[in-house]
Order: structure tokens, then C-alpha cells, then sequence
């Protein structure tokens, strides 16, 4: 198994921290990663994004031209990204930043209304686990136990207290996905 994942987005809407989790939560599971994050003066308002490899064999580079999944957050990326799909790739999206849905028909397209999710949770800050939560559902590629631990080992011990309700962002991110 190799998924070739890019997620994209503003920059404050938690990008770079989702690849960071995903590629330690692969670690976790004992699988070979990369994480490649790309951003500049966007990590605060403009387009940020992190290419993931996840793989059970050893990865030959980092830098890739195509993708087997796409998670796209704002409509820049969407326009950005979907080109690059591999056909049969998957497509995932937050509905709220995304105005001109996906038009491939070769690809799988699922939209999670993560924006709303979190809303209703009440706190903003776990739009992005609502998120992955909806990609683990589609592509389980490691394991929520990994996840768990990778929080733990990335978040400040200040910050453990917030596992909790982290991990039940994933779930409900899992329960709110659809095929779009």
C-alpha cells in the first residue's frame, strides 16, 4: 500500500498540522512517510499545502507530480489540485470553502462539511480532525490508535487534555463524509 496524499488550504485553517499528524501517525503504525510542506507569507491567510506519502515499502522521493488523493479546503486549491489527480485518484472537500464543486468524472469525489461540524462542536480549532476524520473513513490508511499516539507525542503536554476532543472530531468526521 502507498497513498500519495496533497492537503491544501488558507493558511490558519490547520493544513500543515493535518499532514504533520497523518505522516506521525504513519510513523506510529510503523510505515514509511514523507511530509513536504510548501508555504511562504500564505501561512496566514493565503494557499498552504503538504504533500504526504504514506507507505508500507520505502519511498523513492518526496516530490511528486501527480496524487492518489486530494484534500482541498478553498476553492484555489480545488482549481489547483484536481488537475493533478491520478485518475481513480480520490477527491475530498470542505463544502463551505468551495464554490465550483469538482467536475472530473474519472475520480471519486466526497465532501465533508467540516466547517459546519465544527461549528456545531463549538470550536473552530478541529475543523482540520474533522477533516481527516472524513479521509480516514474513505482511505484507511493508519489506524486511529496511531493517531492517538502521534497527538500525543506532537501536542504540547499543556495541550493533552485536548486529545479527547480531537479524537472525537476524527470520529465525527468519519460519520459526516459523503459522496459528492
Amino acid at each position: 500500500m502507498k497513498k500519495e496524499i496533497i492537503i491544501s488550504g488558507f493558511g490558519g485553517q490547520g493544513v500543515l498540522s493535518m499532514g504533520k499528524i497523518l505522516a506521525y501517525s504513519g510513523l506510529m503504525d510503523g510505515k514509511e512517510v514523507t511530509w513536504m510542506p510548501a508555504y511562504g507569507p500564505e501561512q496566514r491567510g493565503g494557499t498552504a499545502n503538504v504533500t504526504v506519502i504514506v507507505s508500507d515499502d520505502k519511498i523513492s522521493s518526496p516530490i511528486l507530480s501527480s496524487y492518489d488523493v486530494a484534500i482541498v479546503l478553498n476553492q484555489p486549491s480545488l482549481e489547483k489540485f484536481e488537475p493533478k489527480l491520478k485518475p481513480g485518484g480520490i477527491l475530498i472537500y470542505d463544502g463551505y470553502g468551495i464554490i465550483n464543486p469538482p467536475v472530473r468524472k474519472d475520480i471519486t469525489v466526497y465532501r465533508v462539511d467540516a466547517m459546519d461540524k465544527a461549528a456545531e462542536m463549538k470550536n473552530g480549532k478541529i475543523f482540520n480532525m474533522i477533516v481527516l476524520g472524513g479521509f480516514l473513513k474513505v482511505c484507511p490508511i493508519i489506524s486511529s490508535d496511531g493517531i492517538e499516539k502521534a497527538l500525543t507525542k506532537t501536542l504540547p503536554e499543556r495541550h493533552h487534555n485536548l486529545i479527547p476532543l480531537n479524537m472525537q472530531a476524527l470520529e465525527e468526521g468519519g460519520k459526516i463524509i459523503v459522496k459528492a
